[in-house]
């Protein structure tokens, strides 16, 4: 007799769930499932432990292996240089896009696909949104610009310079512009781009991982 036998059908099931095996079928069945599947765990381990000995064994016989001078080096994100006004301003506009509403289109609650698209303008004589009625989202107007100094920047306080091929990252000054590598370029030349950029000392702020 198993220590299953004296177990309900749910406690079985919910053993089943954790193991990632099917719950259906008689009481016998679901203690059947799991025996063999403590067999099988078994059977996996005492595999795993056999390889780890080889590999210790494999490993330190030889010392050469070892490197102990190996060192491992940590390339951190370019930040850019940034006076006090300009990064004052980039705060404020921090500050200010908090408060700023979300702009939604015209009846965006209504279709789905609209309430997925990004803003735009009202149209139509009756529009309700035109018109600015009551309970409808605010439309973006002049008045919700922000900071004149930090227009156009990068979170990070950098100016962004569209490049589509690797010579267009020659004219970028590294302190101040950062590189945004356009949305039809190849896979291929990206990696020729990224390369360059790592070489002038250029961060890229759409850079892919892996590449």
């Amino acid at each position: 007799m198993s220590e299953y036998d004296s177990m309900t059908v749910a406690e079985l099931k919910e053993l089943l769930k954790d193991a990632g095996l099917p719950v259906s079928g008689k009481k016998a069945d679901l203690i059947a499932r799991l025996e063999e599947a403590e067999v099988h765990d078994d059977d996996v381990e005492d595999e795993i432990v056999d390889e780890e000995e080889e590999d210790d064994f494999d490993d330190y016989d030889d010392d050469e292996d070892w490197d102990d001078d190996e060192e491992y080096f940590h390339v951190a994100k370019q930040k850019p240089v940034l006076d006090d006004a300009t990064k004052s301003a980039l705060e404020a506009r921090k500050v200010q896009r908090k408060n700023q509403p979300k702009f939604r289109r015209q009846e965006w609650f209504r279709y789905r696909r609209l309430s997925r698209t990004g803003w735009r303008k009202p149209k139509g004589l009756q529009s309700s949104q035109r018109l600015n009625r009551k309970y409808r989202s605010p439309m973006a107007r002049v008045g919700y610009g922000k900071v004149a100094a930090a227009r156009d920047l990068h979170p990070s306080g950098f100016e962004e310079v569209l490049v589509h091929r690797p010579e267009d990252l020659d004219g970028i000054d590294p302190s101040v512009q950062a590189a945004r590598v356009g949305g039809t370029v190849g896979g291929r030349k990206r990696v020729l781009i990224h390369e360059r950029a790592d070489e002038l000392g250029i961060r890229v702020l759409n850079r892919r991982r892996g590449i």
